[in-house]
């Protein structure tokens, strides 16, 4: 099987970039959601204390439990404490974990003393509840014995230059201003409040939340318009593949599934433990080139690609924006496609 190396260098150095935003540490709560975008949850976790991150963002209870360990404070976004899988957390009060209501309707599947954060839609349309319903939520809240900490959103354009990034700030501005009120209104304490992902926070000339949410730009793969690019920033992960055979390919013979490469001369071409089992998108294939100038050709397997190459061990990227070019798409699918079980070691 392939292997991936961890940049902790690489990593440190995005985290110093970040913690230069938010002034602080510990504002940033590091997303770690869908095994870290790739990167291994328990290793980037690992890190992450190491330079003194002490809050963490995941999308299930499952993953809050693998990594409670190394943080303050973990907020599980689309969840429930009540699950089967969860019952320990249920019974121990977790003193760490908060839960997400991202609707008006699950605020009863959420057992009394619940820590939770109410997400409020202010213009994505996807989770959270309305501006209109945030009387209800608290209200309901309040009636189910929650214990509310934080309110927050989430944008859907800002790593793109539209006029929408400032609509949402201006909505949740006024959502913070109905919230303190409520607050106060049914006797909650002082609730914090968080808007900005990794594209948001750095729109910010003076980012003044109580934590930004950070993912992709901590992982060095953020894509953004030159008008708003971050400097500095350098990727983590690299993919690595060993060689599983070689061969003569004459001219005008054909390699893999369909035969859709064919030989233009002579050449020699190995075949590598790195397929679309293991993460490698298919769509690549014919049409990627690693960043030594090796070229990949004929359709990517389920187990094996072929490359123009005899390496014996062989890069297949190290910077997830270059691949997701080939493959038409982005940076975060490349990286969430990748196996959990493939070895990735810290370098």
């Amino acid at each position: 099987m392939a292997y991936i190396t961890l940049n902790k260098n690489n990593f440190f150095n995005n985290l110093d970039i970040i913690a230069q935003h938010t002034k602080a540490k510990d504002k940033i709560a590091l997303v770690l959601k869908d095994n870290a975008y790739g990167h291994g949850l328990r290793v980037m976790a690992t890190l992450a204390k190491e330079y003194g991150i002490t809050k963490a963002v995941v999308q299930s209870c499952k993953e809050a439990q693998a990594i409670e360990e190394f943080f303050d404070y973990i907020l599980v976004l689309a969840d429930f404490p009540h699950s089967k899988s969860t019952s320990s957390l249920v019974r121990t009060k977790n003193e760490t974990i908060r839960y997400t209501i991202n609707d008006l309707e699950y605020i009863v599947k959420f057992p009394h003393a619940t820590k939770v954060e109410l997400k409020v839609d202010t213009g994505m349309h996807r989770n959270g509840v309305a501006i209109s319903e945030l009387r209800e939520a608290f209200s309901s809240i309040k009636r189910q014995g929650l214990i509310l900490e934080a309110v927050f959103t989430h944008h859907r354009s800002a790593d793109e230059l539209t006029g929408e990034w400032f609509w949402q700030n201006d909505n949740f501005k006024k959502v913070k201003e109905e919230a303190k009120k409520l607050a106060n209104e049914f006797g909650f304490n002082e609730l914090r409040f968080h808007s900005s992902n990794s594209a948001a926070l750095f729109r910010h000339v003076e980012f003044d939340e109580d934590m930004a949410r950070v993912g992709i730009a901590a992982y060095g793969c953020m894509e953004l318009p030159e008008a708003i690019k971050v400097e500095g920033l350098k990727p983590v992960l690299s993919v690595y593949a060993d060689k599983v055979s070689s061969r003569e390919l004459k001219k005008s013979e054909c390699i893999g599934y369909g035969g859709t490469y064919e030989a233009q001369e002579n050449c020699r071409v190995s075949n590598y433990n790195f397929g679309y089992g293991d993460g490698f998108l298919r769509v690549c294939s014919n049409n990627y080139t690693n960043p030594h100038g090796t070229k990949l050709i004929g359709r990517i397997s389920m187990d094996n690609s072929s490359f123009l190459s005899e390496e014996e061990n062989l890069l297949i990227f190290n910077d997830a924006c270059q691949l997701a070019k080939s493959a038409k798409t982005i940076s975060y699918e490349v990286l969430t496609s990748l196996k959990s079980e493939i070895l990735r070691e810290i370098v």
